[in-house]
C-alpha cells in the first residue's frame, strides 16, 4: 500500500469541543483518507456522511427503499431496533477502513471488539481522565485488558500516564509516549513587554483547581496591588470562582472572559508576564495528561508557574523554564509569581528558554509524525 494512502477513521465522543484542540490537530494534520466519527464512545455520526444509522439503511442493498424516507423516521422508527454497534460495523466494513484512531481509552475499549472482528488496526490515544479516574478504571478493567491485547498501539501523553498504563496491564511493546504539541500560531508571538499580567486558561474543573490560582493571586496583590489575572475558559466551577472573586474583592483585578479563541489567547500571551495553572489530582482520581495550555504558553515565550502534576514536569524545568510547586501549595505559587513581578528580566529569560524547549521537544509536527508513522506501518 502506498505511503499515506490508508483509509483512516478518527473516532471521538465529542465534536469540535473547544478544549480538545489536540483532536482537531489530528484531524487536520494526519495524512491519508481521513474520516471523522463522533457522538458517544460508539459514535453515531459521521462528519462526512451524517447519521450512521441512515448510512446503514441507505447503502445496505436490502434496504434501498429506505433512501426516500425523511431523517426523523430513521431516528424514531428505525434507530431503536438495532444497536449502534451494528451501524458502526457496517460503516467501517463498507468503507473498507484500514485503521481506527480512537480518541480516549474508553473509546478504544468500546471499539476493540469491533476492530478485532473486522480485522481493522486499532490505535488508542489516551488523554487524561481515561487513565486516572478511579470509577473509569474499575468499570472498564476487563475492556481495557481486551483492548491492550488487541490494539496495535496505545499512546500515552505523559510519563506518569505511561507508567499508569503499564500498571493497568498494557504491554510495554505496544505503549508509545507521545506528548502533545502546541498550535504553530503560538510560536509567532514575541513576548517583549514589561507586564504585570498573569494568564491562565482551561476548563473550570476539579483537576485544574482554578480557585487555588485565585487564592495565590490574592496574596500577590498584597505586594503588587496593580497586578492583573485573566483566567480563560468555562466549566462547572466557573460560578464558584466568580463568587470567590467577589468575596475577596478582586473584581477589578481578575477577569474571567469565558472560552476564547486561540487567536485571542495568543494576544493575551503576548501581553502577559507568565502562565499560571494549579493542577491537582481530583478526589475521584482525575488527572491531567500534558496540559496543552502549558505547551502553548511556553511556545509563546512565557514561563510557567504550575504544579508537580501529571505531564507538567515533563515540560517545565523548575528554575529554568518556570517554577513548580506541590499540589495545594498556593502560597508557594504566590511567592514565585511575586518573584517574577520583582524581576521581569528573569521572566523574559525563562520564557526564552521555555520556547526553545517546546520547539525542540514538543512541537506538533513531531507529535503528528509519531502517530503517522504508527498508521503507515500498521
Amino acid at each position: 500500500m502506498n505511503l499515506h494512502n490508508k483509509k483512516i477513521v478518527i473516532i471521538s465522543p465529542n465534536k469540535n469541543a473547544y478544549s480538545e484542540t489536540f483532536i482537531q490537530m489530528h484531524r487536520k494534520m494526519l495524512q491519508g483518507k481521513v474520516e471523522y466519527l463522533y457522538d458517544d464512545f460508539v459514535p453515531k455520526e459521521s462528519e462526512k456522511e451524517g447519521a450512521l444509522l441512515k448510512y446503514y439503511y441507505t447503502h445496505n442493498y436490502r434496504n434501498k427503499l429506505y433512501r426516500l424516507l425523511p431523517s426523523f423516521i430513521y431516528e424514531r422508527k428505525i434507530g431503536n431496533k438495532l444497536d449502534n454497534v451494528v451501524f458502526l460495523e457496517y460503516y467501517l466494513k463498507h468503507k473498507k477502513i484500514d485503521v481506527v484512531l480512537a480518541e480516549y481509552g474508553i473509546t478504544g475499549a468500546k471499539l476493540a471488539p469491533i476492530c478485532a472482528k473486522l480485522n481493522i488496526k486499532l490505535i488508542t490515544h489516551f488523554h487524561g481522565f481515561d487513565a486516572s479516574v478511579y470509577s473509569v478504571l474499575s468499570k472498564y478493567k476487563r475492556e481495557y485488558n481486551y483492548m491492550f491485547f488487541n490494539a496495535t498501539k496505545i499512546i500515552a501523553v505523559s510519563k506518569v500516564m505511561y507508567n499508569q498504563l503499564l500498571k493497568l496491564g498494557c504491554p510495554e511493546d505496544k505503549l508509545i509516549l507521545n506528548h502533545y504539541g502546541p498550535n504553530p500560531i503560538f510560536f509567532e508571538r514575541v513576548q517583549n513587554k514589561i507586564s504585570n499580567h498573569f494568564i491562565a486558561v482551561g476548563r473550570f474543573t476539579d483537576k485544574k483547581a482554578p480557585y487555588y490560582t485565585i487564592l495565590a493571586f490574592n496574596e500577590v496583590l498584597k505586594k503588587h496591588p496593580s497586578a492583573k489575572l485573566t483566567i480563560a475558559g468555562d466549566g462547572e466551577l466557573f460560578d464558584v470562582c466568580n463568587n470567590l472573586i467577589n468575596a475577596l474583592g478582586l473584581n477589578d483585578s481578575v477577569n474571567l472572559p469565558g472560552a476564547i479563541s486561540p487567536e485571542d489567547l495568543s494576544n493575551l500571551f503576548e501581553n502577559s508576564i507568565a502562565f499560571v495553572q494549579h493542577s491537582i489530582t481530583a478526589k475521584n482520581g482525575d488527572m491531567e495528561g500534558t496540559p496543552l495550555a502549558v505547551l502553548e504558553s511556553g511556545a509563546a515565550n512565557l514561563p510557567v508557574i504550575s504544579t508537580i502534576h501529571a505531564g507538567i514536569p515533563d515540560v517545565v524545568i523548575h528554575g529554568e523554564t518556570g517554577f513548580l510547586v506541590n499540589e495545594h501549595d498556593y502560597h508557594s505559587m504566590a511567592e514565585y509569581m511575586i518573584k517574577l513581578l520583582d524581576n521581569p528580566q528573569l521572566a523574559k529569560q525563562m520564557g526564552t528558554k521555555a520556547r526553545k524547549r517546546i520547539e525542540s521537544n514538543f512541537n506538533i509536527e513531531k507529535h503528528i509524525s509519531i502517530i503517522q508513522d504508527i498508521i503507515d506501518n500498521s
